[in-house]
């Protein structure tokens, strides 16, 4: 599960990256993601804090190889993705299909990896762990 497992250092970097940039800088992190909606630096401090937290947590599912909770890590992921393109639909704020974007790009990621570990291929890829 090598690969499934650092496919979540995406996940994790994203989620803290996010998170501190929408606690610290809210409205440069908004623009950032081309968002054209109208966001009260409360929430988007509050969703910042949220994503922050989710990080720790996918920090440890990766540090202690939690391996029954990598595919759920999909499960939440595709929640979120319906979500997000369900606000996109209704609100056509930009920023939705950037991060329906950056959530995909980990969805099939961590997906492709965690067949691939499944299925056995690559067996002899041995990844020191780093520490991590």
């Amino acid at each position: 599960m090598n690969r499934t497992r650092l496919s979540l250092l995406y996940l994790a970097g994203y989620l803290l990256l996010g998170g501190i940039g929408f606690l610290v800088l809210p409205q440069a992190t908004l623009e950032l993601f081309l968002s054209n909606g109208d966001y009260s630096d409360v929430m988007v401090r509050f969703v910042g804090l949220l994503l922050l937290a989710l990080g720790l947590f996918v920090v440890q599912i990766i540090r202690l190889r939690a391996l029954p909770l990598y595919p759920t890590t999909l499960v939440v992921r595709t929640i979120i993705l319906v979500g997000l393109l369900m606000f996109f639909l209704i609100y056509r704020d930009p920023m939705m299909m950037v991060l329906l974007g950056i959530v995909g790009i980990g969805f099939a990621l961590t997906l492709t990896c965690l067949l691939l570990d499944q299925r056995g291929g690559f067996d002899d890829l041995d990844l020191s762990d780093g520490g991590l």
